[in-house]
């Protein structure tokens, strides 16, 4: 009698591990997306929705260091003012902005780690952006957390050139 028992458990716990996997897999792709999208609206111009892929709040972290320099930015109301400019004067005809060049843009992304605890989640993965522009490959890092609708948004980004290229 003990292993019928025993199997029952032993199917149980499978089947909960099973779901509780197919939950993580399920949100580790609701992460990626929302950090393409906010790249992709970065890059080009779409500032609703880039605003709108960010936590706005006063514990959000953006910071960035390559060749050109250093820098980061705390809290949302920081962290927007700081990209007024570049979300104001990237304009179609002018072939040195980031957003509008001759060719298209395309980013490649090798996935490193997505861990999900709760609301939160953790994502690191290098970043190549391949454009009209010599850049630097990126080592990056997200902090995101899921809002009541449902929806994972940036809390912190981190991104570092990776030297030597």
């Amino acid at each position: 009698m003990k292993n019928p028992y025993r199997l029952l458990i032993a199917g149980l716990f499978c089947l909960v591990a099973a779901v509780a996997g197919a939950q993580d897999s399920k949100e580790v792709v609701a992460i990626k997306a929302a950090i393409e999208k906010e790249t992709d609206s970065f890059f080009n111009l779409k500032r609703k929705e880039w605003e709108d892929s960010w936590l706005q709040s006063q514990y959000a972290y953006w910071s960035y260091s390559d060749s050109t320099g250093t820098s980061f930015i705390e809290g949302w109301e920081g962290i927007r003012k700081s990209f007024d400019d570049y979300f104001r004067t990237h304009v179609a005809s002018r072939n040195i902005d980031v957003a509008h060049q001759q060719g298209s843009i395309k980013i490649d992304r090798t996935w490193i780690s997505v861990r999900v605890y709760g609301n939160g989640a953790y994502a690191r993965y290098t970043q190549r952006v391949k454009d009209d522009i010599d850049r630097d490959e990126t080592s990056q890092i997200r902090i995101l957390e899921k809002g009541k609708d449902g929806k994972w948004r940036i809390a912190c980004v981190g991104a570092i050139a990776i030297y030597p290229k």
